[in-house]
Formats: C-alpha cells, structure tokens, sequence
C-alpha cells in the first residue's frame, strides 16, 4: 500500500523489503553464499544442541550455556535467512506489518539473549579459574536454569516496548524498507512523527544492555588474567587460558561487528550504503555460522563426540 503523497498518513498494511538496494542486479548470486551459510548455521548448531543434550557427561555449566547460544542463534538466523533468501531469489519482498513487527521482536530479543548469554558464560569461566573449588556448588542446575530465565525475561522486557513505540507512529511517507529484514530504526525513520523516543529509547537500551554486559564482561577478564598469570607454571597458566578461548572467540565476533555497524552509521556519509547494508545481512549470518565452529574445534569433549556421531 503506496501513500497518495507524501504529506497523506496511513497505516501500513505491507511492507516492501528491497534486499541490499543498488546491488539488484547481483541479488541471485549474493544469496547463494547466504543459503550457504545458513545451511552450515542449521546443521552446525543442531548438531551441537543435539550433541549436548544427549550426552550426560556434557550437562556442565559450560556446555549448557552453549547450548543456549546455540538455541539463540537458531532463531536469530531463522527468523531473517529464509525470508532474505525469498527477497533475493523470487523477489518475494512484501511483508505484513504484524509478520514485521514479529520478526524485529524476534531479532532484536536474539541479540539483546545473545549478548546475556555471553556475560553468563564469562561468569562461568570466572567462577571455574579463580573460585574452582566452589564451582559445582555456585553453578548447580538450579541456578542456571533461573539464569536461563533472566536471560529471556530480560529480553522480553526490554524489547517489547519496542511494538508500542512502532504501533504508535504515523506514516506517511512510504511502505520500502531499504533492507533484507525488519529492523527497529528503519521501521521508525519511515514515519512523519518526531521520532525523538525511539532514538533516545534505542540509544538507553544499548547503553543499559549491551554497554553494562561488556563492562561486567570485561571486569570478570580482568579477575580471570589476574588469577591466571598467578598460577605457578607456564602450563597451567595455557591450560587456564585454553578453556577461555573459545569464549573469547565468540563474544569478539559478537560485539566487534555490532559496534563497528555502530559507528558506520555515524558516519554513513563516507560508506556507501549498499555496504553497511551487506554487513548488516552478514551480521545476522557470520556468528550463529561460525559459534558452533569455534566450540567444536576448540573443545575437545564436543569435538570427540561430533567425530563419533559423523
């Protein structure tokens, strides 16, 4: 549904995704390395999920976690892949304002899950190398599991506002979303209200979540690394840090795109759009692809048991 003018509001009954607007020409084969990806995504993380929950030796603290990370990628991924290959292939980009509204739920609570998830893990690893004697008595089951429920009530609280917000503005300009998915700032930037709320809602929400995440993040490394280089030998000191590899893998390839999507866009004037588009696809795509990758082959008690089950 097309306004009149661009001074008539109305309410959007559709959206048009356009994909990566000025690559048009190269969409069918942009979408082949997507499709790719996100078959790897699919086997990779059930497969890992599969793995954990089957195998009672792996029901620790650690592999837990990454079981929610693997769980948290899957709905990321799928929630965005399947319809940006749609947009891509069949130029199948109409989307109903409500499939719209779901699907920015859906990606923005994966990410805000995702980053809980990681600051969970770093208290994991926390606990096991500076307090290990207390380890299975700070992180029982019990305890996990209240921290997988704040993980999603967290999410949910923080991000459901985010319907209100949209539901609330008037448009009046035009029903095309320069993207491949619906994403909360490009949904608000389409309206002829002063959007003043949502950019400072948007902004206490990164700040809030996502800053204070990496700060404890950092504060539990720091603790880590002092314990660390406290141990006696050189090769506890590597066995200490081997068990935090792949954890530091992870969240790098996490917050690292994010902030630097970030400060893209602070000055898009100097990157052409169709790439900060690119890199805001990839971004749904890369880490749920390469998570289950890094745990794989980092962690010998996963890597063992996908060589036995392939």
């Amino acid at each position: 549904m097309m306004p009149a003018d661009n001074h008539t509001v109305f309410d959007p009954v559709t959206y048009i995704l356009n994909g990566i607007p000025g690559t048009e020409e190269s969409h069918f084969w942009i979408a082949i390395p997507f499709c790719f990806m996100y078959v790897v995504t699919l086997f990779g993380n059930s497969l890992l999920l599969f793995i954990i929950l089957t195998e009672r030796s792996l029901h620790e603290p650690m592999y837990l976690f990454v079981s929610m990370l693997a769980t948290v990628d899957l709905l990321l991924s799928t929630t965005t892949v399947p319809k940006m290959l749609a947009i891509f292939w069949f130029r199948a980009g109409e989307i109903s304002f409500a499939a719209c509204l779901t699907q920015m739920f859906f990606i923005h609570v994966s990410f805000i899950a995702e980053s809980a998830i990681l600051l969970a893990m770093a208290f994991d690893r926390y606990v096991a190398i500076c307090d290990p004697l207390r380890y299975t008595a700070v992180l029982t089951k019990s305890v996990i599991g209240k921290m997988g429920l704040a993980v999603v009530t967290r999410s949910f609280c923080f991000i459901f506002p985010l319907i209100f917000l949209v539901k609330q503005l008037k448009f009046c300009r035009t029903n095309r979303l320069p993207h491949a998915y619906c994403e909360y700032m490009a949904i608000a930037r389409l309206s002829c209200d002063d959007i003043t709320v949502n950019v400072w809602y948007g902004v206490a929400m990164a700040i809030i979540v996502i800053g204070l995440d990496v700060v404890l993040i950092a504060l539990s490394y720091g603790f880590i690394l002092r314990a660390v280089f406290r141990l006696p030998s050189k090769d506890a000191r590597l066995k200490a840090l081997r068990t935090c590899s792949s954890h530091l893998c992870v969240i790098l390839m996490f917050y690292v795109p994010s902030f630097f999507s970030y400060f893209a866009h602070q000055f898009g004037h100097i990157i052409p759009g169709y790439i900060l588009n690119l890199l805001a696809n990839l971004y749904v795509l890369i880490p749920p692809m390469l998570n289950p990758i890094m745990y794989g082959v980092t962690t010998k008690e996963i890597l063992k048991r996908v060589i036995n089950v392939c």
